[in-house]
């Protein structure tokens, strides 16, 4: 009876020969493959769209601080080169859920039920904080940073009395004017405001039906000339992605150490201002230097932190091994509703 019970309950993978482990190995690889490499390629079509989206931030920086919202491209190739980097790493993060699912198909059946739910609970857990951080640092984080650091690329702006008299100004005033004209002349200039450049409408040689137009970006005054980069910008925005990334993994590496007894929510709630004090010093590290943006990075982290311990609670491993997590969140909600419903009742 007790060799039919280990019979049963042997994992899969203890039958397995090394060279079934080999090709089992190898089809996981082919078929975690087989899906980023043409995504990156069919990705690529649409790499200026992906681009403009993530140098929109700081191109909306640029213009709040009344400055042309241009980058800079040094080389012929600096572009297409950028956008087969950011294809490749698109293609990984859309690819990323294939690719482990290929890796758990491989050491699932080596582990027990009991571990697997243990890995079940990490990995989506994990992709869910990242996108979280990196959405967080999309539409708040970013924007705030690139306007606080673009202000310190650029000089004061000169500001002079417009009523004064021109005495020495013979030519009339040169048209401004938020957008261009719908049908502009050959040889009308005017300023557009809105993009803060010099705008001239040239003649077409060989077409008297459409003119072009070229402009010339209008900088302040002074010994700073703000010109960014575009492959230095999308590097910063992807190291620092990635690194936001990673800190929104506080709550997972905090499950893991209690999980082997390193920490447990008593230590944490005893040395939690100790926790601010180091999420303070890191979000003065990560931030330009201002008080809103510190607050802005280390706010998030600290509710990371007490997010963790939240987590620690609902989440040990007696609970995570029997596969009881999600009704003991069950089994409170309940409980409140009770509680609130007997108060009501009395």
């Amino acid at each position: 009876m007790t060799d039919r019970t280990e019979k049963t309950t042997a994992r899969p993978s203890a039958s397995m020969s090394f060279g079934d482990h080999l090709e089992e190995l190898r089809k996981r690889v082919f078929l975690a493959v087989i899906v980023p490499v043409p995504l990156m390629l069919a990705l690529f079509f649409f790499g200026g769209d992906v681009r403009n989206f993530l140098c929109e931030p700081l191109l909306r920086a640029m213009r709040a601080n009344n400055i042309t919202a241009q980058l800079t491209v040094l080389s012929p190739t600096e572009t297409m080169m950028m956008d087969m980097k950011i294809s490749f790493i698109l293609a990984l993060v859309i690819a990323a859920p294939w690719v482990l699912w290929q890796l758990w198909k491989f050491i699932s059946p080596g582990l027990h039920e009991h571990e697997q739910r243990f890995v079940r609970l990490l990995l989506p857990g994990s992709g869910i904080l990242a996108l979280i951080g990196l959405t967080l640092l999309y539409y708040i984080m970013l924007p705030l940073m690139l306007t606080v650091l673009v202000s310190f690329s650029i000089s004061p702006e000169t500001k002079l009395d417009a009523n004064q008299s021109p005495t020495a100004m013979t030519t009339p005033a040169m048209p401004i004017l938020e957008t261009d004209p719908a049908s502009p002349q050959a040889g009308q200039s005017w300023i557009n405001t809105t993009t803060r450049e010099l705008r001239f409408a040239l003649p077409i040689a060989g077409d008297t039906t459409h003119v072009e137009v070229a402009s010339i970006a209008l900088e302040h005054p002074g010994s700073l000339v703000a010109s960014f980069r575009l492959s230095e910008y999308l590097d910063f925005l992807l190291l620092f992605a990635m690194g936001f990334a990673l800190a929104f993994q506080l709550p997972i590496a905090m499950l893991l150490l209690s999980w082997v007894g390193i920490v447990n929510p008593t230590m944490l709630r005893k040395n939690r201002k100790y926790a601010f004090f180091g999420v303070v010093v890191l979000a003065a590290a990560i931030a330009p230097g201002d008080v809103l943006s510190l607050a802005v990075v280390a706010v998030p982290l600290v509710l990371l932190f007490e997010f963790s311990i939240l987590l620690i609670v609902f989440a040990p491993t007696s609970r995570v091994a029997s596969g009881s997590v999600l009704s003991k969140f069950g089994e409170r909600f309940r409980t409140t509703d009770t509680r609130e419903g007997n108060v009501g009742d009395e």
